[in-house]
């Protein structure tokens, strides 16, 4: 009996899928996201640095028969309920200086709530993850 070559893909759990997973093309030095089309949520994140991918090497999700590509087109998802989401991205650079600005709004805000409000009673704990 002649041993017949596997050629079937290899199955994964549905716990391990992800269609919003980004496998595979991505650049260096930049961090990527999946932003929704909704409003003008893609012009509000192409005015704070980001800008739309189009490259065609890049893959979000997994396997898909019959899903189309145009090379020079946006890379685009489907997110669910008729929406679709374009995949943006931006320099790591400008996205660690919105994290660290995130952050000290933050910060900001549980310094304030922290301050002694002269009330004799009561007690405030907060408790995260220390600013880097």
């Amino acid at each position: 009996m002649t041993q017949v070559k596997e050629t079937r893909p290899k199955r994964t759990s549905l716990a391990e899928r992800s269609v919003m997973n980004l496998n595979k093309g991505k650049e260096a030095g930049y961090h990527y996201r999946i932003v929704n089309d909704t409003g003008d949520r893609i012009e509000t994140f192409r005015e704070r640095g980001y800008e739309v991918v189009s490259d065609s090497s890049i893959t979000i999700g997994d396997r898909r028969v019959g899903k189309p590509s145009k090379d020079g087109s946006p890379v685009q998802v489907s997110v669910g309920g008729g929406m679709d989401g374009y995949l943006m991205r931006i320099k790591d650079e400008y996205y660690s200086e919105d994290q660290a600005y995130k952050e000290q709004k933050i910060a900001e805000l549980e310094g304030s709530m922290k301050k002694d409000s002269g009330a004799d009673y009561g007690t405030i704990k907060l408790s995260g993850n220390p600013p880097k």
